[in-house]
């Protein structure tokens, strides 16, 4: 089972980090927090253009560093707290974005973050 949610969780990274790079990267843009192009040398879509590099090899180390999954998993829990200010920023500054399009829509989604964390750690045991 876990080997499964854990290749579950990859794929799901790969193609969000191909979604940030290609198709959607307008919709990514929504989450950007105005804070971070201030604090990073990079515009909205620069942030969304690196942060699917990064989606894109954290989906890909999950099935492939077999020795160093553990870590993968946590590397992964930490990006996925680290893009809950991104979250945030879409609920409190009522910004649509891949159908999240209400206040409650976007507060469940904020809800969801625990459960990718939860995921990520889990699918990485031993």
């Amino acid at each position: 089972m876990r080997t499964f949610a854990r290749w579950l969780l990859a794929a799901a990274m790969v193609f969000a980090g191909i979604g940030h790079l290609t198709w959607a990267r307008r919709e990514f843009r929504a989450q950007v927090p105005e804070w971070t192009t201030r604090i990073a040398p990079l515009d909205e879509d620069g942030v969304v253009l690196a942060s699917g590099v990064v989606e894109v090899a954290l989906g890909v180390s999950l099935v492939a560093c077999r020795r160093r999954r553990r870590l993968a998993g946590a590397v992964l829990a930490a990006f996925f707290v680290a893009v809950l200010p991104g979250n945030w920023a879409q609920f409190t500054h009522r910004r649509d974005g891949f159908g999240l399009d209400t206040d409650v829509k976007r507060l469940v989604r904020l809800f969801l973050q625990p459960v990718l964390v939860a995921w990520a750690v889990w699918s990485t045991r031993r």
